[in-house]
């Protein structure tokens, strides 16, 4: 009986680990296509028209009190947050000698950074007309880095933070503040008039390419590497 049950939770981190690969794989190819095929909308005009009817409905609906939120999501997704605290959630993953958080991480963050400049560069979206005085960011619109970032950085840290948490009402809280954020920074960009609607769509879709082919590399991968280990301190089991 105890060898049939040693057995059976030896094989669970491996057939875990197929199931996140197996995820991540079909997530990340049917992002790609959505990319590919919105990216191609894009280039030929066809995505205007939802872009200015979206754009002229959320700015319909302005208000002082809105606006101020928006430039606090806004904010929440700038390069000098997003920057500020990779590096201070690197900083703990490493003074807590959490060692393949800590490489999961670093990878997640220099990804999505590569991706936003290979992509904006490739593409040459020009920015539209702000709203609010909003000054025009000095770079390309398509994909939009502010919702590529954010999604990579809180998802990914909602995703770390839970796999060392217990209860389930802890787990709920910091995933549901995770997506409210990543969704609000999104709508900033449309609401300040920085991005149109595509760019913030292309940046989420770019997001989940990259989120789910880490994620599918970190289920294959940290079965079978000794940092996987370093993730939580071993609980000594009581002595008989």
């Amino acid at each position: 009986m105890s060898h049939n049950s040693k057995t059976s939770a030896d094989r669970w981190p491996n057939l875990f680990s197929g199931s996140v690969v197996g995820v991540g794989f079909i997530a990340a190819v049917s992002a790609l296509l959505f990319f590919a095929w919105l990216a191609e909308e894009m280039l030929a005009g066809d995505t205007m028209l939802f872009d200015n009817i979206v754009r002229g409905f959320v700015h319909e609906h302005s208000c002082d009190t809105l606006t101020a939120l928006m430039r606090a999501f806004t904010f929440a997704g700038s390069t000098l947050v997003i920057s500020t605290l990779t590096g201070l959630v690197l900083a703990v993953f490493i003074f807590g000698r959490h060692w393949w958080s800590t490489v999961v991480f670093a990878v997640m963050m220099a990804g999505a950074l590569l991706l936003n400049f290979v992509l904006k560069t490739s593409f040459a979206r020009d920015r539209p007309t702000t709203y609010f005085d909003t000054p025009v960011p000095n770079s390309y619109s398509f994909p939009s880095g502010h919702a590529l970032f954010s999604l990579c950085f809180y998802v990914s840290l909602a995703w770390i933070l839970t796999r060392h948490m217990t209860g389930r009402l802890p787990k709920v809280g910091v995933w549901l503040f995770a997506v409210l954020l990543v969704c609000g920074v999104g709508l900033s960009r449309i609401y300040l008039g920085v991005h149109y609607p595509s760019d913030v769509i292309a940046g989420y879709a770019t997001a989940v390419i990259w989120l789910s082919a880490v994620a599918g590399a970190d289920g294959w991968l940290s079965a079978r590497s000794p940092l996987s280990k370093k993730r939580l301190p071993a609980k000594k089991g009581k002595g008989r």
